[in-house]
């Protein structure tokens, strides 16, 4: 898939309107040749954006992304959070074109306060997800974003971090009606067993604290089938949720609900830790109870029954009246 320009972004929001415009109109608003134009287009088409040349008419999105915008996102946290006790991050910044989010944030970590920060981009060109596999996406065509937090505990009381992210996810995606949205142990969002995204997060710090963490979020809104047919695992996206559901898909109400409920979940999570989110965390689990199998770091398989999780978020499996804890591997059902 080809990277997108600079360009090619500003030529988008040219046509995010979702109207026809003219390759001579676009060309005299950015100041280009119209055959810059048309070559800056076909790029974005084979980056995966689905364009639509009308002789006579030009140039239009047949699926405008909805592209971020943090005063947007502002507002709507000022609305979510007129119910809340809880303050939304305050630096929001949207970026065209990044390698990674929460690569970005972690580098400026090292350097100042990330707390509150919150870092979203319209594509990642490196974007990762667990065991150092890559995050696929095409422009405006999911949420990809990272949130800077502090804690003042260490690592061991951050283990179920990423689970009670995930409750927060879903609980985001609930309120806006997306409803059968479960989760995977450790980190993945799945709807009738295709993947939707995942969690990532990166820690920093002492072993008693404190402790910056990066959360890393992915979902996917928008796939062209082109993009699905090239990944290895069954996908699904938010676009294909709604048209079941008559729902809309306003990514930027979509990012500011997420944000709001990831900052009451965190500001809970500092003073309580994973405890009171583990029953929700076990309801949404889309494997509790089932015979699976899970692949450990180095290579061994396990089989089991999942029971659960435990308060540190470890997945527990229960092999007659055995009971094993694990803090890392990849699940999956086990075929009878």
């Amino acid at each position: 898939m080809s990277v997108l320009t600079p360009l090619g972004f500003t030529l988008l929001r040219e046509l995010a309107d979702g109207d026809f415009h003219s390759g001579e109109d676009l060309a005299a608003k950015v100041g280009l040749t119209r055959a810059r134009v048309s070559q800056v287009l076909k790029e974005a088409e084979a980056s995966g954006l689905a364009l639509e040349r009308v002789k006579g008419r030009g140039y239009r999105l047949l699926e405008a992304p909805g592209f971020l915008d943090a005063d947007t996102i502002r507002r709507r946290l000022v609305e979510f959070g007129a119910a809340r006790p809880v303050a939304a991050p305050l630096a929001i910044e949207i970026v065209d074109q990044i390698e990674s989010t929460s690569t970005e944030l972690s580098r400026r970590s090292q350097r100042r306060d990330i707390h509150g920060m919150l870092l979203a981009a319209e594509w990642q060109t490196a974007g990762r997800g667990r065991r150092g596999r890559s995050w696929t996406a095409v422009a405006g065509g999911s949420l990809t974003f990272s949130l800077g937090w502090r804690f003042e505990q260490g690592a061991g009381f951050l283990a179920g971090l990423s689970l009670a992210v995930g409750v927060a996810v879903v609980r985001a995606l609930e309120a806006e009606g997306f409803t059968g949205i479960a989760l995977k142990w450790p980190n993945d969002l799945i709807h009738r067993h295709h993947k939707l995204g995942g969690i990532l997060i990166d820690l920093n710090g002492d072993a008693l604290g404190p402790s910056t963490v990066v959360i890393g979020v992915g979902i996917n809104v928008r796939l062209p089938a082109s993009v699905r047919d090239e990944l290895p695992v069954p996908v699904t996206d938010l676009t294909s949720i709604a048209a079941r559901k008559l729902l809309p898909v306003d990514r930027n109400r979509l990012l500011a609900r997420l944000v709001d409920e990831l900052a009451a979940v965190l500001h809970q999570y500092a003073t309580e830790g994973f405890a009171p989110f583990a029953a929700e965390w076990q309801h949404r689990h889309a494997y509790q109870g089932k015979m699976v199998k899970l692949l450990l770091p180095d290579g061994a398989t396990v089989t089991g029954k999942v029971a659960g999780v435990d308060a540190s978020g470890a997945l527990v499996l229960a092999d007659g009246p055995r009971r094993a804890r694990f803090l890392s591997g990849e699940i999956s059902l086990r075929r009878a």
